[in-house]
């Protein structure tokens, strides 16, 4: 095939090429040249085709773990994994660019995407979605690094404005994605909403930024049916509005006839699409799938393990002795498909067809577990949402009073968390809460597992039981590896990507002006840990914060400086007789800012495997960015002169180790 340039297109191929083919398709002008097929796919691929009869479906494939569930095992091993194996995903369903990782950062407790994206930080969110990047790339799949930016609520989404101060976008908003520039994705993707006042698809001064400092070199294309003028947001940087829109395409080609745009910036664009037809073929050749369904399972298995995150274990009710009297409630433990998952464009139809967390536990443990199902979703007559409903509590409650251990599987799934709508506040469904309370009065040896896809408000509740396990929306294969944890076959080592406030009234974002046109981000920097570290009250679990079968010590802190470069080493021991690993957190704040700073900020962890009573020297390497702050009087980074901390612990208020140094004359002292 004959590799063509810009000079070899007419001008109309040149408009044609920027609007896309259809819904997943670039515009091949019938085979002059390669068509490259997207589709989504953050937690698996969702590929849409048609059938026999005309229709389109969604064809199954791997479920993995949500982004949030990913973010709880702070591996970026376990990202590259995951990244790796969508790669294979897309192969067989011949797709050539996935459409994630989502790197927006979790602002908002009730954000109804909150599952498809990482973490309150934007160190942890940036680190996990260039890892992914650099997994499913590796493979010779393109990725595509979303939503750019500040599409932090689904509420009215195609209008509303956020607005963000040019410190914030910089320090919290834009990180991500300048970390995940730096695996070279091929694609990004705007956001739906307006960033101070100007639509994401039009953003051309953020494109700048990416192109310009981030070093993006790839093609930038909207979210599916956000362009409002093709001509608007071709002159910002938007090089293919998806999907193909007749009268926005009609508009383009009157629009440049009439000089109001440019030959250079139609070729601009033009340009980097040809780059991406051709990049996507060159990229996948000698390549192809590397593993089987089978092995993909299991790795979305492994990942779902190092996900789970251990909340309470009041004396020590886990792991579960083989033999014990269990009893198993809720729909949460033989859920339907679409109750481990989200909604949306990143629902993916798994290959699994039930599930069944009662006869795992059978199997693990020994003997029968009297099950009931306390509550369930449905349909509401006569509208199109869902609601949660009680049924049989007589039954469970006698199954209560019989066991010697409760285990009450409850959550959020479909009908709370999904795109186009956003979560009605923090707590669990009525039904849920109400079940959880009568049977934790019958029986306080209760375990609740949470399968959700954001943080749960857990006051009601969380006094009456002995243990909480959080389990995310953990994939297809999420209740064989929660069946593992809970028997302690595997140990717990996953850790809050995000806070769990006492409520909703207690978060940063309860008292912000937002309006059906504006949200204003009037807590600036102080996003998640930020701010609960001035309030320390209003968390109930602090970022970073997860529980083990083990426990570990740190000591013998070093810092080793070079210029404004630091190397941290401490020693972490296993302190019990239960092997397991540790994330350890490394923190840094001034103490004498002459600019507002949160307290602390993270700068780099470590997740280390520790045998029994044995210690492991951990290391973490800090640069510049670790003491900077954006100076918008500059335009630039900063480093003050004055006093740091570096703080290593095993959350961001479990803190075990401090260091103080000084930093004058541009270095560490």
């Amino acid at each position: 095939m004959k590799k063509y340039t810009v000079k070899d297109l007419s001008a109309e191929e040149k408009l044609r090429l920027l609007c896309s083919n259809g819904f997943w398709y670039t515009m091949d002008f019938d085979g002059k040249l390669p068509s490259v097929s997207v589709s989504d796919g953050p937690v698996g691929l969702r590929a849409e085709r048609k059938n026999e009869k005309g229709e389109t479906v969604t064809l199954p494939s791997v479920s993995y773990p949500s982004a949030q569930s990913l973010a709880n095992t702070w591996n970026t091993d376990c990202a590259k994994l995951m990244g790796e194996c969508l790669a294979d995903d897309c192969y067989e369903k011949q797709v050539d660019i996935l459409l994630g990782p989502g790197a927006n950062v979790k602002r908002h407790p009730l954000n109804g995407r909150n599952f498809e994206y990482y973490s309150e930080d934007p160190l942890l969110a940036g680190e996990l979605a260039k890892s992914y990047i650099e997994g499913v790339q590796s493979r010779g799949i393109g990725a595509c690094l979303k939503h750019f930016c500040c599409n932090n609520l689904e509420y009215n989404r195609f209008e509303q404005s956020s607005e963000v101060d040019e410190r914030t976008l910089r320090e919290i908003y834009y990180l991500p994605f300048e970390i995940g520039c730096k695996a070279k994705p091929v694609s990004m993707m705007s956001a739906y909403n307006r960033i101070n006042g100007r639509y994401a698809s039009e953003n051309k001064k953020g494109f700048g930024v990416l192109r310009n400092e981030f070093g993006f070199d790839g093609v930038m294309y909207s979210d599916w049916e956000a362009v409002r003028s093709r001509t608007a947001a071709a002159k910002a940087g938007c090089d293919i509005e998806f999907p193909f829109n007749e009268e926005n395409y009609n508009q383009f080609v009157k629009d440049y006839k009439e000089g109001r745009i440019s030959q250079e910036e139609v070729d601009a664009c033009a340009e980097r699409v040809l780059r991406l037809a051709y990049r996507c073929k060159e990229m996948q050749s000698g390549k192809g799938v590397k593993r089987t369904v089978e092995e993909r399972l299991a790795a979305a298995q492994k990942i779902a393990e190092e996900s789970m995150v251990l909340l309470k274990n009041e004396g020590g009710i886990l792991p579960l002795k083989k033999g014990a009297n269990v009893a198993a409630f809720g729909c949460f433990a033989k859920p339907e498909k679409d109750m481990l998952a989200g909604d949306g464009s990143s629902k993916v139809v798994p290959f699994t067809e039930k599930f069944d967390l009662v006869k795992l536990l059978e199997s693990e443990l020994g003997g029968q577990i009297p099950y009931e199902t306390m509550y369930y979703y449905g349909k509401v007559l006569g509208t199109n949402g869902y609601a949660h409903f009680a049924a049989k509590p007589h039954k469970g409650k006698n199954y209560a009073a019989t066991a010697d251990i409760n285990i009450i599987c409850a959550g959020t799934g479909v009908p709370v968390e999904a795109e186009s709508f956003d979560r009605f506040d923090m707590r669990l469904p009525a039904a849920q809460e109400r079940a959880i309370i009568d049977l934790a009065a019958i029986n306080p040896d209760t375990v609740v597992v949470l399968f959700a896809g954001s943080s749960i408000d857990v006051s009601v509740w969380e006094d009456k039981v002995k243990a909480i396990v959080y389990a995310g929306f953990c994939g297809e294969r999420g209740l064989e590896a929660l069946c593992s944890l809970l028997c302690g076959k595997v140990n717990f080592s996953g850790k809050l990507s995000e806070t769990f406030a006492t409520d909703y009234a207690s978060t940063p974002v309860a008292s912000t002006h937002y309006d059906t046109a504006v949200t204003r981000y009037t807590e600036g920097l102080d996003v998640g840990y930020r701010y609960y570290d001035r309030h320390p009250q209003a968390a109930r679990y602090p970022f970073g914060f997860g529980l083990s079968y083990s426990q570990f010590g740190y000591s013998d802190l070093k810092v080793n400086c070079d210029g404004l470069n630091a190397e941290v080493s401490f020693e972490i021991k296993n302190i019990s007789s239960v092997d397991g690993s540790e994330v350890a957190q490394v923190y840094v704040g001034e103490c004498s800012p002459v600019v507002y700073r949160p307290l602390k900020e993270l700068k780099g962890w470590v997740k280390v495997a520790v045998k029994a009573g044995k210690s492991v020297k951990a290391c973490v390497k800090l640069d510049s960015r670790a003491f900077a702050y954006y100076s918008v009087a500059d335009d630039g980074w900063r480093v003050n002169d004055g006093v740091y901390r570096i703080y290593v612990g095993a959350s961001s208020r479990d803190l075990r180790l401090c260091h103080t140094l000084t930093i004058k004359d541009g270095k560490i002292i």
